[in-house]
């Protein structure tokens, strides 16, 4: 017997060779029909696969990430299939999962596959789906693998079966159908109900230009038709909330040649967004008690080596500048910048916690294959700030940078989050990780504490934490479903020994204090791209570049206008005049499509009695108000907190 232990604590027994599919069975026939996949000692593996030893049991369903992987993994085996059944002689690249849906890299042979062809090979998948293939798992001997695959005539399988060892090859056949792959895969086709493929694009074999180019076919799958046409409803929706388009319409950034990939110019529009961030970042700073700090955008190479930045993170910076023999660097991070001026002046425990806060620009060099808009750019400005602390304050204050994130998601309407947590791998100590074991145990161990204390959703991942202390990455979801990777919330007691960060304890001796980096607004690129989707643009009033559009119907009304724009200027209301000599009527539809919050149609009438006629966007006509009223209102709306 073997004892098999589960998420909830449980420890059942149960027969040696037993799978998981068995198990789920054991508990619940109706959860046996949902199970996917397991994971088996934290290693996602095929739900028939046998069980010989005593282990940690995830019965994997659609519900979960892994789950979703090897669904789509599998779909991707599958559209292999038809692709083989409806053009002879097709050779396979790569099949993976991506994070919708998957991909194959085919060699079709000189023959093309249009858009038209694609709802072909969907009904060809469906028709093979609705045959309930198992996928079965055949460990096989490299001699054998590059034999099956050489008489099949691909050479890209015999390509990669060459760059693998004897004993770590098996193949997974479904159908007609048979892949050199790890796996692992879902139990048999039918789970696959939903089908969608969704574009076609050109690849280098291996991603290098040097070699032939195959054409890639997306898809996605579902078990269920109606959630595939719930994702392509969010699809549409997505695209009219796309923020490079929003971005352009409404005039909030631009990208220009003479400037640089990746490098955003922001327009006034953008500006304004930025400025209210700030504020918002700068008051519940200075209320959390930070203090704010100022660093160059440059540094020389020898504070880069001192916090270990160089050589491992090179080729994510900027190429060095040379001067009198000394090199300087872009400023990649303001962490060892803030080091420097925690280390400027002699510390005690009286002055922790420290709490240094900064909007810092960075420039780090993304691949221009990785850029998009302005959610992964070459230069941002981070809300950045640094936690200078000892070890008994550590909790409380990561506890506070939790709760200003919550604040955060409240203010900004987002409901659905998820803190995910990274540990390390003790067996990586020294490697991935620095070995200071002690101190890995007790952060992550007060990390655990402050999240279930909190009771803030979180999942924990090993093996992912970054090399100076764990981390939590702060996933959020728009209102349209995205997942967006907010900021992430670290711990470090690394570089505090890297710079011989020190503070004189309470027995005058020195002792080295623990830094929580984070950044809960992430940079204005990534936030404010993340916010133009998640509004669609319709931003509420306190965020609104403008707030008030000012449309006089006539030339004659223009001097009661400005006269109303310098008021409100005065009360620091951003507002725009409509000085056009165009009807009411297309004024009023141009700043419908500006999503300017509020349009004031000002005639004689409103001019008399000094009043102005209100109109809200997507609202309509809200009637007429005095000035005053109107303005108290606009105050009242954009107070958030």
């Amino acid at each position: 017997m073997i004892n098999i232990s589960f998420p909830d604590g449980s420890i059942r027994q149960f027969e040696k060779g037993t799978n998981a599919l068995d198990i789920a069975k054991s508990i619940s026939e109706g959860l046996a029909r949902k199970v996917l996949a397991a994971k088996v000692n934290g290693k996602v593996t095929d739900a028939s696969r046998p069980i010989d030893q005593d282990a940690s049991l995830v019965l994997l369903t659609w519900d979960d990430a892994e789950g979703k992987e090897t669904f789509w993994h599998s779909s991707a085996h599958l559209m292999a299939e038809a692709l083989e059944a409806i053009y002879p002689g097709i050779k396979f690249g790569y099949g993976p999962p991506v994070d919708n849906g998957f991909y194959y890299d085919v060699d079709l042979g000189g023959r093309e596959i249009s858009q038209d062809d694609l709802k072909k090979i969907e009904s060809k998948i469906s028709e093979l789906a609705a045959k309930n293939s198992p996928y079965l798992r055949t460990e096989i001997s490299k001699e054998a693998a590059l034999n099956y695959f050489t008489e099949k005539g691909d050479e890209y399988k015999v390509e990669t079966i060459h760059e693998l060892n004897d004993g770590e090859i098996t193949f997974y056949r479904q159908g007609n159908f048979t892949d050199l792959c790890r796996g692992p895969h879902i139990p048999h086709t039918g789970f696959i109900k939903a089908v969608k493929l969704m574009n076609i694009a050109g690849a280098y074999w291996k991603g290098d230009e040097k070699n032939k180019q195959l054409t890639r076919i997306y898809g996605i799958t579902f078990p269920k038709q109606k959630e595939l046409d719930e994702y392509l409803q969010l699809l549409e929706e997505a695209k009219k909330r796309d923020h490079r388009k929003i971005g352009k319409e409404l005039e909030i950034f631009v990208f220009d040649d003479d400037v640089g990939p990746g490098l955003p110019l922001w327009l006034p529009n953008g500006g304004a967004i930025i400025e209210q961030l700030e504020n918002l970042a700068k008051k519940t700073e200075e209320e959390a008690g930070y203090y704010r700090v100022k660093s160059p955008h440059i540094a020389k190479e020898s504070m880069y080596l001192t916090s270990g930045h160089l050589p491992y993170y090179a080729e994510s910076m900027f190429p060095p500048m040379e001067m009198d023999g000394t090199k300087y660097y872009l400023k990649a991070m303001n962490c060892p910048h803030h080091h420097k001026i925690f280390s400027a002046t002699p510390k005690s425990y009286k002055d922790l916690p420290l709490r240094l806060a900064e909007y810092g620009t960075c420039y780090r060099y993304e691949q221009s294959g990785e850029l998009f808009g302005i959610m992964r750019v070459r230069s941002m400005n981070m809300n950045d700030a640094h936690i200078y602390c000892t070890e008994e304050q550590f909790e409380s204050e990561f506890q506070a940078v939790n709760e200003m994130y919550l604040k955060y998601f409240k203010i900004f309407g987002i409901d659905k989050y998820v803190m995910r947590f990274s540990t390390h791998d003790p067996a990586k100590r020294g490697q991935k990780y620095l070995d200071m074991p002690e101190l890995w145990m007790k952060t992550e161990d007060m990390v655990r504490n402050v999240l279930i204390r909190s009771k803030i959703p979180y999942i924990e991942v090993p093996d992912e934490a970054a090399f100076y202390g764990p981390k939590i990455d702060v996933q959020i979801w728009s209102v349209i479903g995205r997942e967006f990777t907010l900021a992430t919330n670290q711990v470090d007691f690394g570089q505090p020994k890297r710079f011989g960060l020190t503070f004189k304890n309470k027995n005058n001796q020195d002792e080295m204090p623990l830094v929580i980096h984070r950044a809960p607004l992430g940079t204005h690129e990534r936030f404010i791209g993340f916010l133009i989707e998640h509004y669609g643009g319709n931003f509420p009033v306190w965020l609104a570049p403008r707030q008030v559009s000012l449309l006089p119907i006539s030339d004659r009304h223009l001097d009661y206008a400005k006269r109303l724009e310098a008021l409100f200027r005065k009360q620091r209301i951003r507002v725009e005049l409509d000085d056009r000599s165009e009807k009411i009527g297309r004024k009023i539809r141009d700043a419908e499509m500006k999503k300017i919050p509020y349009m004031l149609v000002l005639g004689d009438k409103e001019e008399q009695e000094s009043k102005v006629s209100v109109r809200k966007h997507g609202e309509g006509d809200k009637g007429q108000q005095t000035i005053e009223a109107f303005m108290e209102q606009v105050k009242n709306e954009s107070a958030i907190d």
